[in-house]
Protein backbone atom coordinates (compact mmCIF):
# COMPACT_ATOMS: atom_id res chain seq x y z
CA UNK A 1 0.00 0.00 0.00
CA UNK A 2 1.45 3.14 -1.34
CA UNK A 3 1.62 6.15 1.05
CA UNK A 4 -0.10 8.54 -1.67
CA UNK A 5 -2.27 7.91 -4.60
CA UNK A 6 -0.06 10.62 -6.61
CA UNK A 7 3.50 12.52 -6.27
CA UNK A 8 3.24 15.79 -7.95
CA UNK A 9 6.66 17.55 -8.56
CA UNK A 10 6.46 21.36 -8.86
CA UNK A 11 3.87 23.52 -7.07
CA UNK A 12 3.48 25.95 -9.74
CA UNK A 13 0.05 26.45 -11.50
CA UNK A 14 -0.33 23.33 -13.50
CA UNK A 15 1.04 21.17 -10.36
CA UNK A 16 -1.37 22.96 -8.07
CA UNK A 17 -4.38 22.76 -10.65
CA UNK A 18 -3.97 19.45 -10.95
CA UNK A 19 -3.76 18.81 -6.97
CA UNK A 20 -6.68 20.12 -6.20
CA UNK A 21 -8.49 18.15 -8.89
CA UNK A 22 -6.99 14.86 -7.22
CA UNK A 23 -7.95 16.29 -3.61
CA UNK A 24 -11.70 16.82 -4.49
CA UNK A 25 -11.64 13.13 -6.30
CA UNK A 26 -10.65 11.95 -2.89
CA UNK A 27 -6.98 11.08 -4.18
CA UNK A 28 -3.99 10.93 -1.62
CA UNK A 29 -1.45 13.46 -2.91
CA UNK A 30 2.03 14.76 -1.94
CA UNK A 31 3.48 17.73 -3.62
CA UNK A 32 6.88 18.66 -3.53
CA UNK A 33 8.64 21.65 -4.33
CA UNK A 34 12.58 22.59 -4.66
CA UNK A 35 12.12 26.29 -4.04
CA UNK A 36 11.23 27.92 -0.86
CA UNK A 37 8.30 28.63 -1.53
CA UNK A 38 4.80 27.79 -3.96
CA UNK A 39 3.83 29.07 -6.81
CA UNK A 40 6.57 28.76 -9.49
CA UNK A 41 7.30 32.03 -11.49
CA UNK A 42 3.59 33.35 -10.17
CA UNK A 43 5.26 34.12 -6.89
CA UNK A 44 4.69 37.04 -5.14
CA UNK A 45 5.97 39.31 -2.67
CA UNK A 46 4.54 42.65 -0.85
CA UNK A 47 6.86 45.27 -0.15
CA UNK A 48 5.20 47.30 1.93
CA UNK A 49 1.76 47.38 0.05
CA UNK A 50 3.45 47.28 -3.06
CA UNK A 51 2.87 43.34 -4.88
CA UNK A 52 5.81 42.55 -6.34
CA UNK A 53 6.09 39.84 -9.51
CA UNK A 54 9.22 38.23 -8.48
CA UNK A 55 9.53 36.43 -11.49
CA UNK A 56 7.99 38.95 -14.18
CA UNK A 57 5.06 40.31 -15.50
CA UNK A 58 1.86 38.01 -14.96
CA UNK A 59 -1.56 39.03 -16.46
CA UNK A 60 -4.28 36.46 -16.83
CA UNK A 61 -6.44 36.24 -19.71
CA UNK A 62 -8.53 34.18 -21.23
CA UNK A 63 -11.58 33.39 -23.39
CA UNK A 64 -12.33 30.58 -22.04
CA UNK A 65 -15.02 31.12 -19.67
CA UNK A 66 -14.80 27.31 -17.87
CA UNK A 67 -11.09 28.48 -16.88
CA UNK A 68 -12.37 31.89 -16.06
CA UNK A 69 -15.23 30.37 -14.05
CA UNK A 70 -12.85 28.11 -11.94
CA UNK A 71 -9.77 30.53 -11.15
CA UNK A 72 -12.57 33.25 -9.55
CA UNK A 73 -13.68 30.45 -7.32
CA UNK A 74 -10.51 31.12 -5.53
CA UNK A 75 -9.98 34.36 -6.01
CA UNK A 76 -11.37 38.18 -7.07
CA UNK A 77 -9.67 39.18 -9.72
CA UNK A 78 -9.06 43.25 -10.26
CA UNK A 79 -9.92 44.09 -13.93
CA UNK A 80 -6.84 45.37 -15.37
CA UNK A 81 -5.66 46.07 -19.22
CA UNK A 82 -2.46 45.48 -20.34
CA UNK A 83 -0.93 48.32 -22.63
CA UNK A 84 2.60 48.36 -22.73
CA UNK A 85 4.54 50.82 -24.00
CA UNK A 86 7.97 50.66 -26.49
CA UNK A 87 10.36 52.57 -25.91
CA UNK A 88 13.06 53.48 -29.03
CA UNK A 89 16.07 55.52 -27.68
CA UNK A 90 13.24 57.84 -25.73
CA UNK A 91 10.88 58.08 -28.57
CA UNK A 92 7.50 56.06 -27.29
CA UNK A 93 5.16 53.72 -28.76
CA UNK A 94 1.63 51.88 -28.27
CA UNK A 95 1.76 48.32 -28.42
CA UNK A 96 0.27 46.31 -29.29
CA UNK A 97 0.77 47.54 -33.20
CA UNK A 98 -2.30 49.43 -33.58
CA UNK A 99 -3.02 52.91 -34.89
CA UNK A 100 -1.43 54.61 -32.35
CA UNK A 101 1.66 52.69 -33.07
CA UNK A 102 1.04 53.85 -36.56
CA UNK A 103 0.32 58.03 -35.54
CA UNK A 104 3.71 57.83 -33.64
CA UNK A 105 5.81 56.09 -36.57
CA UNK A 106 4.50 57.83 -39.53
CA UNK A 107 2.18 60.53 -38.72
CA UNK A 108 -0.97 58.45 -40.33
CA UNK A 109 -4.30 59.47 -38.96
CA UNK A 110 -6.50 56.71 -41.05
CA UNK A 111 -6.38 52.68 -40.90
CA UNK A 112 -6.33 53.10 -44.84
CA UNK A 113 -2.87 55.31 -44.86
CA UNK A 114 -1.16 52.71 -42.32
CA UNK A 115 -2.77 49.99 -44.52
CA UNK A 116 -0.65 51.37 -47.59
CA UNK A 117 2.80 51.96 -45.55
CA UNK A 118 2.82 48.68 -44.55
CA UNK A 119 1.72 46.87 -47.60
CA UNK A 120 4.34 49.32 -49.59
CA UNK A 121 6.99 48.05 -47.37
CA UNK A 122 6.10 44.55 -48.10
CA UNK A 123 6.10 44.86 -51.84
CA UNK A 124 9.15 46.45 -51.19
CA UNK A 125 10.62 43.52 -49.37
CA UNK A 126 10.07 41.12 -51.71
CA UNK A 127 9.04 38.20 -49.29
CA UNK A 128 6.50 35.56 -50.57
CA UNK A 129 6.89 32.57 -48.20
CA UNK A 130 8.45 33.93 -44.44
CA UNK A 131 11.39 31.58 -44.21
CA UNK A 132 12.56 33.24 -40.54
CA UNK A 133 11.18 35.72 -37.76
CA UNK A 134 12.96 38.73 -39.54
CA UNK A 135 10.70 37.92 -42.78
CA UNK A 136 7.82 37.09 -40.84
CA UNK A 137 7.92 40.57 -39.06
CA UNK A 138 8.47 42.71 -42.34
CA UNK A 139 5.26 40.44 -43.52
CA UNK A 140 3.15 41.71 -41.34
CA UNK A 141 4.33 45.40 -40.16
CA UNK A 142 6.97 47.16 -42.52
CA UNK A 143 10.57 47.35 -42.05
CA UNK A 144 10.18 50.65 -40.26
CA UNK A 145 8.26 49.12 -37.47
CA UNK A 146 10.53 45.97 -37.50
CA UNK A 147 13.30 47.54 -37.39
CA UNK A 148 12.50 50.29 -34.44
CA UNK A 149 10.64 47.82 -32.62
CA UNK A 150 10.61 44.46 -33.12
CA UNK A 151 14.41 43.68 -34.23
CA UNK A 152 16.65 44.92 -30.82
CA UNK A 153 14.04 43.18 -28.21
CA UNK A 154 13.79 40.32 -29.92
CA UNK A 155 17.55 39.62 -30.71
CA UNK A 156 18.00 40.20 -27.22
CA UNK A 157 15.08 37.98 -25.48
CA UNK A 158 16.44 35.13 -27.57
CA UNK A 159 19.95 35.97 -27.64
CA UNK A 160 19.76 35.40 -31.22
CA UNK A 161 19.80 37.22 -35.00
CA UNK A 162 16.38 37.36 -36.33
CA UNK A 163 17.21 35.63 -39.18
CA UNK A 164 18.20 32.29 -36.84
CA UNK A 165 14.94 31.98 -35.25
CA UNK A 166 11.88 30.38 -36.66
CA UNK A 167 8.76 32.37 -38.00
CA UNK A 168 6.24 30.86 -35.37
CA UNK A 169 7.47 33.55 -32.73
CA UNK A 170 6.32 36.51 -34.11
CA UNK A 171 2.25 35.42 -34.58
CA UNK A 172 1.94 36.42 -31.31
CA UNK A 173 2.12 39.48 -31.77
CA UNK A 174 -1.28 41.36 -32.62
CA UNK A 175 -1.50 43.34 -35.37
CA UNK A 176 -4.94 46.18 -35.15
CA UNK A 177 -5.93 49.19 -37.51
CA UNK A 178 -8.01 50.18 -34.44
CA UNK A 179 -6.68 53.00 -31.47
CA UNK A 180 -7.20 50.26 -29.22
CA UNK A 181 -4.14 50.03 -27.07
CA UNK A 182 -5.70 46.40 -25.17
CA UNK A 183 -3.02 44.18 -26.00
CA UNK A 184 -4.78 40.83 -25.85
CA UNK A 185 -7.75 39.95 -27.61
CA UNK A 186 -9.46 37.56 -24.78
CA UNK A 187 -12.97 38.32 -23.14
CA UNK A 188 -11.37 38.15 -19.74
CA UNK A 189 -8.16 39.73 -17.85
CA UNK A 190 -7.21 40.59 -14.55
CA UNK A 191 -4.75 40.26 -11.67
CA UNK A 192 -5.78 38.47 -8.36
CA UNK A 193 -6.23 41.03 -5.59
CA UNK A 194 -3.42 40.61 -3.72
CA UNK A 195 -1.10 39.11 -6.40
CA UNK A 196 -0.85 34.88 -7.21
CA UNK A 197 -0.11 33.38 -3.95
CA UNK A 198 -3.27 33.23 -2.48
CA UNK A 199 -4.97 31.57 -6.02
CA UNK A 200 -2.30 28.85 -4.96
CA UNK A 201 -2.39 28.39 -1.49
CA UNK A 202 -6.20 27.83 -1.53
CA UNK A 203 -5.46 25.23 -4.97
CA UNK A 204 -3.32 23.42 -2.44
CA UNK A 205 -5.27 23.67 0.32
CA UNK A 206 -5.97 20.06 2.30
CA UNK A 207 -3.02 18.96 -0.02
CA UNK A 208 0.59 17.90 1.94
CA UNK A 209 3.48 20.16 0.68
CA UNK A 210 7.03 19.54 0.94
CA UNK A 211 8.75 22.74 0.28
CA UNK A 212 12.75 23.07 -0.27
CA UNK A 213 12.82 19.21 -1.72
CA UNK A 214 14.45 19.03 -5.14
CA UNK A 215 12.57 15.64 -6.54
CA UNK A 216 16.02 14.88 -7.90
CA UNK A 217 17.60 14.93 -4.81
CA UNK A 218 15.28 12.02 -2.99
CA UNK A 219 14.23 10.41 -6.49
CA UNK A 220 13.99 7.00 -5.49
CA UNK A 221 12.66 7.91 -2.09
CA UNK A 222 9.85 9.68 -3.66
CA UNK A 223 9.06 7.80 -6.10
CA UNK A 224 8.26 4.61 -3.72
CA UNK A 225 5.62 6.23 -1.61
CA UNK A 226 3.02 7.43 -4.69
CA UNK A 227 1.63 4.90 -7.16
CA UNK A 228 1.54 7.93 -9.76
CA UNK A 229 3.16 10.69 -10.88
CA UNK A 230 2.81 13.96 -12.39
CA UNK A 231 6.20 15.58 -13.57
CA UNK A 232 5.65 19.64 -14.16
CA UNK A 233 9.92 20.14 -14.95
CA UNK A 234 12.16 19.77 -17.54
CA UNK A 235 11.72 16.56 -19.26
CA UNK A 236 15.44 16.42 -20.39
CA UNK A 237 15.87 16.04 -16.88
CA UNK A 238 14.07 13.57 -16.04
CA UNK A 239 15.53 10.83 -18.97
CA UNK A 240 19.33 12.04 -17.31
CA UNK A 241 19.50 14.03 -20.65
CA UNK A 242 20.08 10.78 -22.29
CA UNK A 243 19.52 12.91 -26.08
CA UNK A 244 20.97 15.89 -25.29
CA UNK A 245 20.07 18.97 -23.57
CA UNK A 246 17.25 21.13 -24.57
CA UNK A 247 17.45 25.34 -25.05
CA UNK A 248 16.07 27.46 -23.00
CA UNK A 249 16.28 31.27 -22.76
CA UNK A 250 16.77 32.26 -19.07
CA UNK A 251 15.99 35.88 -17.53
CA UNK A 252 17.61 37.93 -14.43
CA UNK A 253 15.72 40.56 -12.48
CA UNK A 254 17.14 43.48 -11.10
CA UNK A 255 14.21 44.92 -8.53
CA UNK A 256 14.56 48.75 -6.89
CA UNK A 257 12.67 50.10 -4.69
CA UNK A 258 12.54 54.20 -5.44
CA UNK A 259 11.16 56.86 -3.15
CA UNK A 260 8.81 58.49 -5.41
CA UNK A 261 5.28 57.67 -6.28
CA UNK A 262 5.70 57.19 -10.10
CA UNK A 263 8.63 56.23 -12.08
CA UNK A 264 7.36 55.61 -15.39
CA UNK A 265 3.34 55.27 -15.57
CA UNK A 266 2.78 52.33 -16.91
CA UNK A 267 3.48 48.84 -16.00
CA UNK A 268 5.46 47.22 -18.51
CA UNK A 269 7.29 49.24 -20.71
CA UNK A 270 9.82 47.56 -23.47
CA UNK A 271 12.93 48.76 -24.20
CA UNK A 272 13.33 47.69 -28.06
CA UNK A 273 16.40 49.73 -28.65
CA UNK A 274 19.69 47.00 -29.01
CA UNK A 275 22.03 49.17 -26.49
CA UNK A 276 19.99 49.07 -23.56
CA UNK A 277 20.53 45.91 -21.78
CA UNK A 278 17.24 44.65 -20.62
CA UNK A 279 14.39 44.11 -22.74
CA UNK A 280 11.81 45.91 -20.25
CA UNK A 281 10.74 47.38 -16.85
CA UNK A 282 8.03 46.34 -14.67
CA UNK A 283 6.54 49.13 -12.37
CA UNK A 284 4.49 46.80 -10.19
CA UNK A 285 2.48 49.11 -8.51
CA UNK A 286 0.36 49.57 -11.42
CA UNK A 287 -1.15 46.14 -11.68
CA UNK A 288 -2.75 46.74 -8.41
CA UNK A 289 -3.74 51.17 -8.67
CA UNK A 290 -2.44 50.97 -4.98
CA UNK A 291 -1.66 54.21 -3.84
CA UNK A 292 1.78 54.68 -2.30
CA UNK A 293 4.71 56.94 -1.25
CA UNK A 294 7.11 54.53 -2.74
CA UNK A 295 7.41 52.32 -6.36
CA UNK A 296 9.14 49.02 -7.40
CA UNK A 297 10.45 48.30 -10.58
CA UNK A 298 12.02 45.30 -11.67
CA UNK A 299 14.34 45.53 -14.72
CA UNK A 300 14.47 41.89 -17.19
CA UNK A 301 17.64 40.98 -18.59
CA UNK A 302 17.78 38.10 -20.85
CA UNK A 303 20.38 35.09 -20.33
CA UNK A 304 21.66 32.47 -21.62
CA UNK A 305 20.64 29.06 -20.07
CA UNK A 306 23.04 26.91 -18.06
CA UNK A 307 22.27 23.89 -16.61
CA UNK A 308 21.33 24.97 -13.30
CA UNK A 309 19.52 27.97 -13.64
CA UNK A 310 15.78 28.56 -14.12
CA UNK A 311 14.50 27.70 -17.85
CA UNK A 312 11.89 30.43 -18.79
CA UNK A 313 11.37 30.12 -22.57
CA UNK A 314 11.76 26.99 -24.96
CA UNK A 315 13.40 28.03 -28.00
CA UNK A 316 11.28 26.17 -30.61
CA UNK A 317 13.52 26.18 -33.40
CA UNK A 318 13.68 23.16 -35.52
CA UNK A 319 16.75 21.09 -33.65
CA UNK A 320 14.96 21.67 -30.11
CA UNK A 321 11.86 20.64 -31.05
CA UNK A 322 12.83 17.47 -32.99
CA UNK A 323 15.09 16.47 -29.62
CA UNK A 324 11.85 17.18 -27.57
CA UNK A 325 10.27 14.74 -30.19
CA UNK A 326 12.50 12.37 -29.26
CA UNK A 327 12.16 12.47 -25.22
CA UNK A 328 8.27 12.87 -25.64
CA UNK A 329 8.32 9.26 -27.03
CA UNK A 330 10.15 7.94 -24.20
CA UNK A 331 7.57 9.96 -22.09
CA UNK A 332 4.56 8.14 -23.60
CA UNK A 333 6.29 5.04 -22.80
CA UNK A 334 5.59 5.43 -19.11
CA UNK A 335 2.26 5.09 -17.89
CA UNK A 336 2.33 5.77 -14.49
CA UNK A 337 4.11 9.35 -15.08
CA UNK A 338 2.12 12.72 -16.28
CA UNK A 339 4.20 15.16 -17.99
CA UNK A 340 2.80 18.27 -17.82
CA UNK A 341 3.18 21.81 -18.17
CA UNK A 342 5.46 24.62 -19.75
CA UNK A 343 8.96 22.38 -18.84
CA UNK A 344 7.39 18.83 -19.06
CA UNK A 345 5.63 20.03 -22.59
CA UNK A 346 8.99 21.61 -23.80
CA UNK A 347 5.54 24.84 -24.72
CA UNK A 348 5.62 28.12 -24.18
CA UNK A 349 2.04 28.51 -22.15
CA UNK A 350 0.21 31.33 -21.38
CA UNK A 351 -1.78 30.85 -17.54
CA UNK A 352 -4.67 29.93 -18.74
CA UNK A 353 -3.58 27.23 -21.25
CA UNK A 354 -1.74 26.17 -18.31
CA UNK A 355 -4.81 25.56 -16.11
CA UNK A 356 -7.06 24.42 -19.12
CA UNK A 357 -4.84 21.56 -19.79
CA UNK A 358 -4.72 20.88 -15.90
CA UNK A 359 -8.21 20.91 -16.30
CA UNK A 360 -8.55 18.44 -19.02
CA UNK A 361 -6.11 16.22 -17.55
CA UNK A 362 -8.05 12.61 -17.38
CA UNK A 363 -7.49 11.48 -13.91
Amino acid sequence: MKAYDYLIVGAGLYGATVAYRLREAGRRVLVVERRPHVGGNLYCEDEDGVVVHRYGAHIFHTSNRAVWDFVNRFVEFRPFVNSPIANYHGRLFNLPFNMNTFHAMWGVTTPDEARERIESQRRASGIDVPRNLEEQAISLVGRDIYEVLVKGYTEKQWGRKCTELPSSIIRRLPVRYTFDNNYFNDTYQGIPVGGYNLLIERLLEGVEVRLGCDFFDHRDELMGLAGKVVYTGEIDRWFDYCYGELEYRSLRFETERLPKENYQGVAVMNFTDAETPYTRIIEHKHFSGVQTPHTVITREYPCEWRKGAEPYYPIGDERNVALYERYRALATALPDVIFGGRLAEYRYYDMHQVVEAALRLEI
